[in-house]
């Protein structure tokens, strides 16, 4: 699996990332268009997992918060599922948000995702919201 990042919204690696958001998130989960992409857009950064040159995975991260990264739009291609690939994913964050410095990584996980969060050593917080009209729940990671 081959990682890259980019800020550049007019980049090949943004495209990417949001076709597999598109797909994902707009095709299979119906979340509305203006929804997916917003405002910060051109204020995040931008990552995509690529295997065999296909972009298959795809998120998005800001600093959100002093040493505090917000992970977003976590997102992996339907027939890649399953693969290991979303693991690989939140670990090329992990070790991003780290080599910058943080301290914390947080993300609004829809509900069926909780347990593949939790193995990743994500901590669920607080109370149940909707976001989309999908059922949300916050959580962290502490970056050690």
């Amino acid at each position: 699996m081959e990682f890259r990042w980019t800020t550049d919204v007019h980049s090949k690696i943004y495209e990417d990332a949001l076709e597999i958001r598109k797909d994902v998130f707009i095709h299979e989960q119906n979340v509305p268009p203006h929804l997916e992409v917003d405002e910060l857009e051109s204020k995040t950064i931008h990552v995509v997992g690529y295997k065999n040159q296909q972009p298959v995975a795809t998120a998005r991260l800001y600093e959100k918060f002093p040493q505090t990264f917000k992970v977003q739009r976590v997102a992996v291609r339907k027939e890649t599922r399953k693969s290991g690939i979303g693991n690989q994913l939140l670990d090329e964050i992990f070790r991003y948000a780290k080599k910058q410095g943080g301290k914390k990584l947080i993300l609004d996980s829809q509900d069926h995702a909780i347990p593949f969060y939790e193995k990743n050593r994500y901590i669920v917080e607080g109370e149940g919201f909707l976001d989309a009209g999908i059922p949300h729940h916050f959580m962290y990671r502490i970056i050690d």
